[in-house]
């Protein structure tokens, strides 16, 4: 490779590190940030007038609870960042990278304040390029692959995670015997990950992050909820029982000799992509968040049983609580075993943008449906998307949407400029006629998204729903 190539990979890595390490970071400051949150409410508490104080006596006993509930939080992070294998070496020194000031002047994600909990880390892409850390430009590179097989002799705990900086995914979802990184950079083959050391946890290597990153931290407590807790029931019902009773309809002779492949880009923390593993697909999410990533692998390959955490999602939120003892609730996941789940053999999960990774050639005409749920509207450019989804289907293949059209780059204002096509249902459903698509089934189905169920207000949406086919090609 020539010196200046060698030069860009090499500087490409490094500010792969220090995104990966603002994520870390992120989730180790959870737990200040939290009780900076608490120290601000007492001394709201104390301004009071004496007489007021008095009407509000307990609310001391309530902070004492919060900082309980906040422990108990942090513990579950640190329990998951402990079981994290980061894909990079991350005890290179990246002090001296030249393009260090750009990690400061980043472009987040935006979702507008009836959005879903102001939570923006819901799976985000950046068209052509796969970050790390989605809000940050600055650090783009190769996208990775992280699979998570079954066979009957092995668990999901105990299978291995395979990363892929190659930006593709091999349409062949073998088992992998060990831990692996593969990658097509010269001069880094020789790079090895110091996780098993846990150094890149050392408090010296984390940075000072925007509360902003912490937000991102809440949100996927919340998701947590929707995917993998009790109470979140009523969403996946809502949303994943339309998707698998299409699925079943349109798929009604799978055997495991012949099971049909879908794809779920989006994923988020990965209950649908396992739920429809568990009906006898190959299933495969596709997931560009880090954050949503290194959750769902300590849920889907380092969980031992049902219930084994609790968690207090609400807490971080004092407004349109019924009562305090709602507001601080606990909430015990996951509801089931993901390893005693039923899944199929050759379930997985691909961490990467879904463009720059799904348009690989390889991937023309390799599955046999696309499942998109909340998941078109984080498109810079929903026709690019479309025209993805339409050419990774084989002729006769279905795309199967549950959403809405809340477009994540909408209303972006800043020097960055952020490109967003934000078409109506309409032109929406024109441009996939165009692309090959025929309709089969449409009809709008009422949902929420990370809600509380003891909240005074309720975010609901009318999303589309739709089945369509990828029209035959005449030989």
């Amino acid at each position: 490779m020539p010196s200046g190539e060698l030069q860009h990979s090499k500087l490409e890595e490094a500010l792969e590190v220090k995104s990966l390490r603002r994520i870390i970071s992120a989730y180790l400051n959870y737990s200040n940030a939290a009780e900076e949150d608490v120290r601000r409410y007492e001394r709201s508490y104390k301004k009071l007038p004496p007489a007021h104080k008095a009407l509000l006596s307990h609310f001391p006993l309530k902070c004492q609870r919060l900082r309980r509930c906040i422990s108990i939080n942090s513990y579950f992070i640190l329990n998951m960042l402990q079981a994290f294998e980061p894909p990079l070496d991350m005890s290179q020194d990246i002090d001296n990278c030249e393009h260090d000031e750009h990690l400061g002047d980043v472009s987040v994600d935006h979702i507008p304040c009836e959005g879903r909990d102001f939570c923006s880390c819901q799976s985000a892409s950046t068209s052509g390029r796969t970050c790390f850390l989605e809000t940050d430009k600055a650090s783009c590179g190769e996208g990775s692959n992280l699979i998570c097989n079954s066979q009957k002799e092995r668990t999901v705990s105990e299978e291995v995670q395979v990363q892929n900086f190659g930006g593709s995914v091999n349409g062949n979802l073998s088992l992998n015997s060990d831990y692996s990184r593969q990658s097509e950079r010269a001069g880094c083959d020789d790079v090895k990950a110091s996780s098993s050391a846990r150094d890149w946890l050392d408090p010296s290597l984390q940075l000072k992050v925007p509360l902003v990153d912490v937000d991102k931290v809440r949100c996927i407590i919340r998701n947590i909820v929707r995917d993998w807790a009790p109470e979140g029931q009523r969403e996946r019902d809502q949303c994943y029982i339309p998707i698998l009773k299409e699925l079943d309809r349109l798929f009604p002779d799978r055997c495991k000799d012949r099971a049909p492949s879908c794809l779920v880009p989006g994923a988020g923390l990965g209950r649908l992509a396992l739920e429809i593993s568990c009906f006898g697909f190959i299933s495969q999410g596709n997931e560009f968040s880090y954050y949503m990533m290194i959750c769902s692998s300590f849920i889907l390959n380092h969980t031992q049983t049902a219930g084994e955490w609790t968690i207090y999602p609400w807490i971080h939120s004092n407004c349109n609580s019924l009562s305090d003892n709602d507001q601080l609730r606990p909430v015990s996941f996951p509801d089931i075993h993901p390893a005693s789940a039923g899944i199929t053999e050759g379930f997985s999960m691909c961490g990467g943008d879904f463009v720059e990774v799904y348009s690989d050639p390889s991937q023309e005409g390799a599955w046999d449906a696309v499942v998109t749920c909340f998941f078109l509207d984080t498109a810079h450019n929903i026709v690019e998307y479309i025209e993805i989804i339409s050419r990774i289907l084989k002729g006769g293949g279905v795309w199967i949407n549950l959403g809405p059209l809340l477009y994540h780059f909408a209303d972006m204002y800043g020097p960055q400029d952020e490109m967003s096509i934000e078409l109506s249902l309409e032109d929406v459903k024109k441009v996939a006629l165009q692309y090959g698509f025929q309709m089969e089934k449409e009809k709008t189905i009422e949902t929420t998204y990370t809600g509380n169920l003891r909240s005074m207000m309720q975010n609901r949406y009318y999303a589309a729903f739709w089945t369509m086919t990828k029209r035959q090609v005449k030989s």
